[in-house]
């Protein structure tokens, strides 16, 4: 299967939203936004706090590795953040994990 393929039913983005996060429906331009990502497009996603960035991204990046297609680096200048979207990563059952100067050597192996 190529990674710029369709996903499966199993990897297909609305199936994640409500498997994985407990959401039945994508907001505003959400579903546009996964949907271009999910394919191998770049986007540049700006919107109001709340708006659901993170969507935007977590989602293609569980589609696009249930396909087969290798993992996502997400980079992020906020240590904050970092830590509270590892955090709910992980309370969904994703593996997830993040490398930041808060580290050290030995938690960075």
């Amino acid at each position: 299967m190529s990674c710029l393929a369709p996903p499966s039913t199993a990897s297909a983005p609305l199936a994640i939203l409500r498997e994985v996060f407990g959401y039945e429906h994508f907001r505003g331009q959400q579903a546009a936004i996964v949907d271009h990502v999910t394919a191998g497009g770049d986007a540049l996603v700006l919107m109001p706090t709340g708006g659901g960035k993170s969507l935007c991204y977590q989602i293609p990046a569980l589609a696009r590795q249930r396909a087969g297609c290798g993992v996502t680096l997400v980079i992020s200048p906020l240590i904050a953040l970092m830590h509270d979207q590892v955090g709910a990563l992980h309370e969904a059952g994703v593996a997830a994990a993040f490398l930041n100067s808060t580290l050290d050597w030995a938690q960075t192996e």
